[in-house]
């Protein structure tokens, strides 16, 4: 099984930015994609982000042009650069394989981003 540790969350203003990063304890190289998740309280986790192998990247609506997905598979790291933040991103943010469970990817504990004043 693969375990992933995100980090990077935190508080932060509307308008501001962050980096999270999610680190795996395996190879993630043989992963076609990897994605960020996220999960809001009362709602049901959905993905905001996607990165293929060949670098090809997909985002939800709600955040396409603010943020940024990027992979390094020799780091087995994964990357959500968040610009623009808005109130509404408050959420946890997870990383996973998309979709889910792909070589037995666990859901890590998550890291907390919180947009307010």
């Amino acid at each position: 099984q693969v375990q992933v540790v995100e980090s990077g969350g935190g508080l932060v203003q509307p308008g501001g930015s962050l980096r999270l990063s999610c680190a795996a304890s395996g190879s993630i190289s043989s992963i076609n994609i990897m994605g960020w998740y996220r999960q809001a309280p009362g709602k049901q986790r959905e993905w905001v982000a996607l990165a293929d192998r060949g670098g090809s990247t997909n985002y939800a609506d709600s955040v396409k042009g603010r943020f940024a997905i990027s992979r390094d598979d020799a780091k087995n790291t994964v990357y959500l650069q968040m610009d623009s933040l808005k109130p509404e991103d408050t959420a946890a943010y997870y990383c996973n394989s998309f979709p889910p469970g792909v070589l037995h990817i666990n859901w890590g504990q998550g890291t907390q981003v919180t947009v307010s004043l």
